[in-house]
C-alpha cells in the first residue's frame, strides 16, 4: 500500500469493557502528519488483512495518535492487538484518509453506538457547545471515552440498555433545529435505525460511518457483465460470484484495496460508461446517483458493460 509509516506503539490502556485505548508515535520520534475529524488509518500488520480504526485523539496533537480497538471474537487483527501487542511494538500504517468529514453547520447531533464514539470524539471536540452526543452502550463502564466525551462542553446523554434506558430515534430527530448536522457511527441496527428515522432529512445533512459491510439479502442479484477498462483497451467478463476487484487483479491489473468491504473507499475507481449497482457504505445518494465512481470491492455493473478509466 502506497503512503504508508512505521509507527511504535507508545502505550496502551483499558478504556472500557473489551476496549483497548492504544497512543501511537512516529518510530523515527518525528512528527506525524496531521488529520481532521473522522479520518481514520489502516494498521497493516504481517500476514493479516489491514484494518481501519478511527484516529480519536487531537487532531492538533502532531507527537501521537490515538485509536481504540475493541476485541471482537474471532477477530484476528483485534485479537492479536489484545493479546499480545506492548508498548513499543512496531507497528505499519497509511496515512490518514476521511470519508467522514466534519462540515460546516450550526448545530451537530451525534448518535454513537459502543466503539462507534472514536470517529465522533474528535468531531465533538471541535463543535463543543453546538454537538450534543447520544451514547448508547450497554452501560456507562461499556462506553469507551466517555469521560472525555463529557468535558468537550457539548451535551452528551448516556443510554445504558442493562439498566432499560432506549434511545426514541424519531422522537430526538423531531425536536433538533432543521439546520442541524447528524452524524452517526455504531453497530448495524442502530445504523440502520437511524437511517430509517432520518429519510424525511435533507440527505447532504446525514453522514454514516460503517465499520463493516451492511447485511445484504441472499438472494441479491449478482449475475456476470462485461467490465471493459477504457486505458487498456481490455475487456473482461466479471462472473456472478467475482469482485470486480478480483476480476481485475486476475487480469494483473492490482488496483489498491484495503477492507475489501465497501467501508474505508481505497478501491474507489472512476467509471466512463454503464449503470452501476452500488454496494458500498462511503458513497451518499448524490454521488450514486451522479455515476461517476464505484468501489471496485463490491459494487457491479446493473447492465451487461461497465467502462472503467483504468
Amino acid at each position: 500500500m502506497a503512503g504508508t509509516l512505521t509507527l511504535r506503539l507508545r502505550g496502551l490502556r483499558w478504556e472500557a469493557e473489551g476496549v483497548f485505548a492504544l497512543e501511537l508515535e512516529a518510530a523515527d520520534g518525528g512528527v506525524l502528519p496531521r488529520f481532521e475529524p473522522g479520518a481514520h488509518i489502516d494498521l497493516l500488520l504481517p500476514g493479516l488483512p489491514p484494518r481501519q480504526y478511527s484516529l480519536c485523539g487531537d487532531p492538533a496533537d502532531v507527537a501521537r495518535w490515538r485509536i481504540g480497538v475493541r476485541a471482537v471474537a474471532g477477530g484476528r487483527v483485534s485479537q492479536l492487538i489484545h493479546r499480545a501487542l506492548r508498548p513499543g511494538a512496531l507497528l505499519e500504517a497509511s496515512l490518514p484518509r476521511n470519508n467522514f468529514p466534519l462540515l460546516a453547520s450550526t448545530n451537530y447531533l451525534f448518535i454513537a453506538g459502543g466503539i462507534g464514539i472514536t470517529p465522533l470524539l474528535p468531531m465533538l471536540r471541535a463543535v463543543g457547545p453546538r454537538g450534543t452526543l447520544l451514547f448508547c452502550a450497554k452501560s456507562a463502564a461499556d462506553a469507551p471515552f466517555l469521560a472525555e466525551a463529557r468535558a468537550t462542553g457539548g451535551t452528551v446523554e448516556v443510554f445504558a440498555s442493562s439498566e432499560g434506558q432506549r434511545l426514541d430515534i424519531a422522537r430526538r430527530l423531531a425536536t433538533v433545529p432543521a439546520e442541524t448536522r447528524l452524524y452517526c457511527c455504531g453497530p448495524e441496527r442502530l445504523m440502520l435505525a437511524v437511517e430509517q428515522a432520518a429519510a424525511h432529512w435533507p440527505q447532504d445533512r446525514v453522514h454514516f460511518e460503517w465499520f463493516a459491510a451492511r447485511s445484504r439479502p441472499e438472494d441479491e442479484g449478482s449475475e456476470s457483465f462485461d467490465l471493459v477498462c477504457a486505458q487498456r483497451g481490455l475487456t473482461l467478463s466479471v462472473a456472478a460470484g467475482t469482485s470486480v476487484l478480483h476480476a481485475l487483479r486476475g487480469a494483473g491489473i492490482d488496483l489498491p484495496s484495503s477492507c475489501e468491504q465497501g467501508v474505508c473507499g481505497t478501491c474507489e475507481c472512476r467509471v466512463l460508461e454503464g449503470e452501476i449497482d452500488h454496494r458500498d457504505s462511503i458513497l451518499s445518494a448524490a454521488e450514486r446517483a451522479e455515476g461517476a465512481v464505484m468501489m471496485a470491492c463490491v459494487s457491479r455493473a446493473r447492465g451487461k458493460r461497465l467502462v472503467l478509466d483504468l
